[in-house]
């Protein structure tokens, strides 16, 4: 009898150590979110802190804890806050007009989720802009010590969280804006304008012909010029201790890097020596050593470094893929062993495979090397530290198959996907397969960025069975990296390693590569896929996942709620442009979205002989590169000619010169060069053809400009860049004679 209670008792006194042990422990963090003011980069500029600080805090857990966030939104806008990789009821997720409404201003709200993962994760804003200037955080999440999967030695080690960024001085909405009309301000300033005299001097204009011929602008690897990148929130810093615990020679360090930049790929190096690479989205890799990685938008890695020698301190850099800004990080005691700038990119190198891979209808032409998993960087023949100065590739080169592997080409490891092993099985189970393809599609000019060419707006969400398994091939048909990002899950990256393959929940897709994934899609929910590149994103590369039948207790109505999001990434840019000069004024304004514009253009004369003339057209634009569009306009015009009221074209019809207006229709079609046709049909029977290109880069900052049409009329044009909205410009005009003045754009 005894016995039987002394069992009932140790039964009991277990089950309250086990409930002790393993119960869930709620983590409880606020989070006040307000406007501030900061200078990064010579300039104070608004930007958004979050408890004081940019970047947010780093929101630390122990699987298995209950995460409850509560925000105190402060500014007078609607927020949101996304945790990127994190596996949560889709009500958690944070992203406005899908899985919950925006946090209106002054308001507090509660994210409360289970944590049933580990690794390194970060949190941002997925409200309009806001990453951009300050709301991004790293978010880890450690194993527990008697997790399975738990690796002494590596899992242990001390470690620093790391978040990378970037600050512009810029109005993140200014910079959409700029992009969205193909202002060349950005490329100025990185040195990228590859212009005819800079060709010349290379020795390089038949290459820069050819890309003009191709209708191709100039060569770029990113987007923005940044005036600083920063680390942990700042350019350059040093820690020379860990928990009270002074870093010497021998130490190994854990670090937890999250790119949380808008639009930058960061390359990542170490003075000390090798990198480790051990984690990779908050996934285990099997442990692998390299001299250096890129790391993606949105991307995660936990890299491991030594510190070699006592007494000194080690530099890790990470610098923009287009090798303009760097921060840097000094680890451990001592004086300083820094590393070597990277090399300016050589532009016009990668011009020459840009022309090489784009055929003239946009696509690209991979040449049969079936490109996937990063192994092959087009890119590569830029950087002067794997393919040397700039040379002529003779045939033989040309043919090698190996010609854009990095680490075929050098003693330079250089990290890719296919290098990434999961250290367990990840084959998923038998399940119901759903393939899906999507081509990433879009164009630098009018900066559309799509899937299948079509953007969120024209394209209903993806329903999906639940416990069904995604098959997804992506192909990237254009000439820019994106990072595809899947809400709510991890995919299995399909590579050399079979049921090995790693687990992310970012991929890098490189032009012209095609990757496959995969995932079983057993949590209920609308979920976003999506272009992590902040810009490319609000241009339109997303795409909704619906899973199951799910009520979201915190959207109300998902078809209006979903209208809304569409419209989010295709918003409506205005820009301008007016030149003041001595012989009278004439601009442009222009409305635009991804297929649509609405511009009117004018020219104003100082007396009655020059007069004035509106042109006001609604244009729509067709195809991948957006290089037709057709058009209504209205044309509204006048000037008092002299004796001569008429005038005759090239077609022999009268064009009425002093009183005029008149509705067309139309068309307008990149030629090669870059020139502009346009085909004009008025209601009166006139036709009018014109030619004109208006960016011609002569040199970094001279641009010149041309039109003429079937009305005998033309144009030419010298304008100096001063800035990024003011010019100096000198123009002789066949209706308005010699001019000189100021162009301002907005």
């Amino acid at each position: 009898m005894y016995r039987a209670y002394i069992i009932l008792l140790l039964v009991w006194l277990l089950a309250i150590i086990n409930t002790t042990v393993f119960a869930q422990k709620l983590v409880h963090y606020d989070l006040y979110i307000n406007d501030t003011m900061v200078n990064y980069a010579g300039k104070t500029k608004k930007a958004i802190a979050v408890n004081g600080q940019i970047p947010m805090p780093t929101l630390e857990f122990t699987e298995g804890d209950t995460a409850e966030i509560v925000v105190h939104n402060l500014m007078n806008e609607s927020t949101s806050l996304h945790w990127h990789g994190i596996f949560l009821p889709n009500k958690e997720d944070g992203v406005p007009f899908l899985t919950q409404m925006p946090i209106p201003a002054h308001s507090i709200y509660t994210y409360k989720f289970p944590l049933i993962q580990n690794g390194t994760h970060w949190y941002h804003s997925h409200t309009g802009l806001q990453e951009q200037i300050g709301m991004y955080g790293n978010l880890i999440i450690h194993k527990r010590k008697d997790d399975k999967y738990f690796r002494p030695g590596i899992d242990d080690l001390p470690e620093i969280p790391i978040i990378l960024s970037e600050w512009t001085n810029l109005n993140p909405k200014n910079v959409q804006r700029m992009l969205s009309a193909a202002n060349d301000w950005f490329a100025i300033r990185k040195g990228a304008t590859q212009s005819y005299s800079e060709s010349i001097i290379s020795g390089r204009f038949g290459t820069k012909l050819t890309n003009e011929w191709k209708r191709m602008t100039a060569m770029d690897v990113s987007d923005v010029y940044y005036d600083a990148v920063l680390l942990n929130g700042q350019i350059q810093s040093k820690i020379n201790s860990i928990n009270n615990q002074s870093i010497k020679g021998g130490d190994k360090i854990r670090l937890r890097i999250s790119n949380g930049g808008a639009s930058s790929y960061f390359w990542l190096r170490y003075s000390g020596g090798k990198m480790t690479v051990v984690a990779s989205d908050g996934n285990d890799v099997v442990p692998v050593e390299v001299d250096r990685l890129i790391i993606a938008v949105s991307e995660t890695y936990d890299i491991i470094v030594q510190i070699p020698e006592d007494g000194f301190s080690y530099e890790l850099m990470a610098t923009t893929e287009d090798r303009t800004q760097s921060a840097s990080l000094l680890i451990g005691n001592g004086q300083e062993k820094r590393l070597e700038p990277l090399s300016r990119l050589k532009y016009f190198d990668g011009m020459k495979m840009m022309n090489d891979m784009m055929k003239f209808n946009g696509n690209l032409d991979d040449m049969g090397m079936n490109m996937s998993l990063n192994k092959m960087d087009m890119n590569i023949v830029m950087y002067p530290e794997i393919t040397g100065h700039s040379k002529k590739r003779n045939k033989q080169e040309e043919s090698d198959p190996n010609r854009y592997n990095s680490n075929a080409l050098s003693n330079i490891v250089t990290l890719n996907y296919d290098m990434l092993k999961s250290p367990f099985n990840t084959k998923l189970p038998e399940a119901p397969v759903k393939s899906l393809k999507f081509i990433l599609t879009g164009n630098m000019s009018r900066y559309v960025w799509s899937m299948d060419n079509r953007v969120l707006s024209e394209s209903d969400k993806i329903p999906v069975k639940k416990g069904e398994i995604l098959r997804i091939v992506l192909y990237n048909n254009s000439m820019m990296r994106h990072p595809i990002h899947l809400h709510g899950f991890d995919f299995r990256l399909l590579n050399s390693h079979g049921d090995s393959s790693p687990l992310k929940n970012i991929i890098d897709i490189m032009p012209m590569e095609t990757d496959t994934i995969e995932f079983i899609a057993n949590t209920e929910g609308d979920w976003f896929f999506h272009c992590h590149i902040l810009y490319h994103m609000m241009a339109g590369m997303n795409r909704v996942f619906e899973v199951g039948n799910y009520h979201n207790p915190r959207i109300m109505n998902k078809s209006m709620a979903y209208r809304m999001l569409q419209m989010e990434s295709n918003m409506i840019h205005f820009t301008a442009q007016n030149d003041i000069a001595s012989n009278g004024n004439d601009g442009e304004w222009m409305l635009m979205n991804a297929r649509w514009s609405l511009s009117s253009e004018w020219r104003l004369g100082y007396n009655d002989m020059h007069g004035y003339e509106v042109e006001t057209h609604l244009n729509r634009h067709f195809g991948k590169m957006q290089r037709l569009a057709v058009f209504a306009g209205f044309d509204w015009r006048y000037r008092k000619m002299g004796i001569d009221l008429h005038e005759t074209n090239i077609f022999n019809q009268k064009n009425e010169k002093d009183t005029r207006r008149a509705i067309s229709i139309g068309f307008t079609a990149l030629l090669p060069m870059l020139i502009n046709f346009q085909a004009e049909a008025y209601h009166d029977g006139i036709v009018r053809l014109s030619l004109s290109r208006e960016d011609i880069p002569l040199s970094k900052r001279l641009r010149m400009g041309f039109m003429l049409n079937s009305d005998k009329e033309y144009m030419m044009d010298l304008r100096y860049i001063v800035s990024r909205n003011i010019g100096i410009r000198a123009h002789y005009d066949s209706d308005m004679g010699y001019g000189l003045g100021l162009a301002l754009n907005y």
